[in-house]
């Protein structure tokens, strides 16, 4: 999504064609996709419908931030939703005119909950103004980097809350996403002060502290030593029904 993004914006000519910003996003895209790499069950009419969702997704964010940044047009954030929202809701209806409405019935409706449903628009209209305000501040671009960040919060929040189990090689792959959202937020020089300052910092506590430096460094070692072997090993796992079967020939031997 974020490359479709930018290659929309060079394509309408919002954005300025930069190799560096376009290595910098793909490295993130690359980041996501190693992520879920193991959880993917390929579907040919999925993957078009997929393919044509996030086309029409970038150009939609691109044409917002025209109407909202450019010189020609310049629109209040709020403005442009008066405008395209009624668009969006037409369409929709459409689709569920065809999709959902004769499937739909007042009993689904009441199940469901008319105060659910009128917080679920509440939250989709405040979305939708966040939106716009977001890419008027910044970019389409920067939109959709804020939706790959929402989805690495999402997965951490699942893990903490629901404890669902995420692979070493999920983990590389947020690893190599956020790097390239840090990249991309702070750039290049900024990143080198950062490191410069930690680096001098960290050597005036080995100066003052060099056996408490030494332990760090040792049980740093250890801990990466111990994240890549657990990756690495195999699930420790047995066959119930094996084991059964196993004591079952034992005390049938015994009892002969």
């Amino acid at each position: 999504m974020p490359v479709a993004t930018l290659i929309a914006g060079w394509f309408f000519g919002i954005e300025g064609t930069d190799r560096k910003k376009f290595l910098n996003v793909s490295i993130i895209v690359i980041g996501v996709m190693i992520a879920s790499f193991g959880e993917i069950k390929f579907v040919l009419i999925g993957f078009v419908f997929q393919l044509c969702g996030v086309a029409f997704e970038a150009t939609r964010l691109v044409l917002v931030q025209r109407l909202l940044s450019s010189a020609e047009f310049k629109m209040d954030p709020l403005v442009s939703l008066y405008y395209f929202a009624p668009v969006c809701a037409i369409m929709n209806f459409c689709v569920a005119l065809v999709a959902e409405i004769p499937r739909m019935t007042l009993s689904e409706v009441y199940h469901v909950g008319l105060l659910t449903l009128l917080a679920n628009a509440t939250l989709a209209f405040l979305l939708n103004v966040s939106v716009v305000f977001l890419i008027g501040r910044t970019s389409g671009l920067v939109m959709t980097l804020c939706g790959v960040l929402k989805d690495i919060l999402l997965v951490f929040a699942s893990i903490m809350i629901w404890g669902t189990p995420v692979s070493a090689l999920q983990y590389f792959g947020y690893t190599i996403a956020l790097g390239g959202l840090v990249y991309f937020k702070l750039g290049t020089d900024t990143i080198k002060q950062q490191f410069s300052e930690a680096n001098r910092q960290w050597a005036e506590y080995g100066a003052k502290h060099p056996a408490m430096r030494k332990v760090m460094v040792f049980g740093a070692i250890l801990i990466v030593i111990f994240i890549v072997l657990g990756g690495l090993a195999p699930s420790a796992g047995y066959d119930a029904e094996y084991v059964k079967s196993l004591v079952g020939q034992s005390t049938g031997e015994k009892a002969t």
